[in-house]
């Protein structure tokens, strides 16, 4: 599966995250990447990152349990090709999508700051 979209200025998309699936991210345009590890299990448990990319394509996977969420910092439009190695809701879309999504939940402890 794969998809390409456009992004406006200032619009940020997420924080979400995936129990299977691995994101492969390229994004074209200047963004901001948000970072938390959620696996329990992991080193880095509860880190936080953020990563602004350039304009220069950058290219970032997100392994599952890595709640992760974009926003275009550039000026103009930005592209994102995403390359997840799952389809949406399976086959034939007979499956639950696999993403928790937190951008709705006023409880969430992952946060988009300016």
């Amino acid at each position: 599966m794969s998809y390409l979209s456009m992004t406006n200025h200032g619009i940020t998309r997420g924080p979400h995250e995936h129990r299977e699936q691995t994101d492969c991210f390229c994004f074209i345009g200047r963004f901001r990447l948000y970072l938390w590890d959620n696996r329990d299990t992991s080193p880095t448990y509860g880190e936080h990152k953020i990563i602004d990319t350039s304009d220069i394509p950058t290219i970032a996977i997100v392994p599952p349990g890595i709640v992760h969420a974009y926003k275009n910092i550039g000026s103009s439009h930005g592209l994102v090709i995403n390359l997840p190695d799952r389809l949406y809701g399976g086959w034939g879309k007979t499956e639950p999508a696999d993403e928790i999504r937190y951008e709705d939940d006023p409880e969430s402890p992952f946060k988009i700051g300016d």
